[in-house]
């Protein structure tokens, strides 16, 4: 079955008959978002550009929707749905808005769902090229602790995808043996694990752990699948920084993303911060604003001094 097809196959026929008057083989390698709200038009995003549908969508529509989604099993898919989200086959995922039920300042369901967000998964090979040169530490066959950052959207988590599916493969250009990656992917953006499946390509050494905490999955890794390498996308908890400082102790290597445009802003952000005056990463990347996927600024620690300095 193509992406496309994939896709459409959650939607009942009278939508995806809708939808495949928008979306061909052409179109459909620009598609973003398909939104779906009650009582109000599909909304499909392309780009930075949006088309409007004149479907309206009914709350027997968004319930249909969930039963196809859920293989009409909405309670073998609970605790995905309280975290806001369901991962579908091909790593697409569906964001999920409505009622949230909370119990003991936990959350148990969300009911009423209104709205659903359709985003559509495209792993870039090679996006990470511009990068890796940067990161390879090539005379240990290894790479610098690091640190990926950027404002949301700017394209952090499909570097780093790329750059785990590199080192885990081997990369013949640099003569760079593969190493064993342990990757921790709590909200399944990363490899976009489906039953047990990984529906993006993480590389042959790749092991990972989804729907569990940065924290505990990390710690987890470390313990039972002896990585080389350990990575997670958007830290910023204290528990994450603790789990970090334990693997970087024990000798593995990690590369990680956050958010953040400058060095002040991690400077400012009392977790992050942490992790500078340990002196764990060797270099801290920024990413583009304008360009996505670009660098836009390197920092290189210098252990003798324990300061960042701009290399690019």
């Amino acid at each position: 079955m193509n992406s496309k097809l994939e896709i459409l196959s959650y939607f009942p026929i009278r939508i995806a008959n809708e939808l495949e008057k928008y979306i061909d083989e052409i179109t459909y390698k620009q598609l973003e978002e398909i939104r779906i709200r009650v009582n109000r038009p599909i909304i499909l995003r392309f780009n930075n550009k949006e088309k409007q549908l004149s479907y309206y969508i009914s709350g027997q529509d968004i319930s249909e929707i969930m039963q196809y989604l859920c293989e009409n099993s909405i309670y073998a898919y609970q605790n995905q749905i309280c975290n806001g989200f369901i991962t579908i086959k091909g790593g697409h995922r569906v964001g999920i808005t409505g009622n949230v039920v909370v119990k003991d300042e936990k959350i148990i369901n969300i009911n009423y769902i209104s709205s659903l967000n359709f985003r559509v998964a495209k792993q870039i090979i090679g996006a990470a090229d511009e990068l890796l040169k940067h990161i390879l530490k090539l005379e240990e066959n290894t790479i610098y602790n690091t640190l990926i950052l950027s404002s949301p959207g700017a394209g952090k988590t499909t570097i780093l995808r790329d750059i785990i599916r590199q080192i885990s493969n081997g990369i013949q250009e640099y003569n760079f043996r593969g190493i064993t990656v342990g990757l921790v992917d709590e909200r399944g953006e990363i490899a976009s694990m489906y039953k047990g499946e990984l529906q993006n390509n993480m590389g042959i050494r790749t092991d990972v752990l989804d729907n569990i905490s940065k924290s505990e999955g990390l710690k987890m890794l470390i313990r039972s699948m002896s990585p080389k390498v350990i990575s997670t996308d958007e830290i910023g908890t204290e528990e994450d920084i603790q789990a970090i400082n334990y693997g970087i102790c024990c000798g593995i290597r990690g590369i990680f993303t956050a958010h953040g445009e400058n060095l002040k802003d991690i400077e400012l952000n009392p977790i992050l911060n942490k992790l500078l005056k340990n002196k764990i990463f060797d270099k801290i990347i920024f990413l583009s604003e304008v360009k996505k996927g670009s660098i836009k600024k390197i920092y290189k620690l210098e252990r003798k001094t324990g300061e960042y300095f701009l290399i690019n």
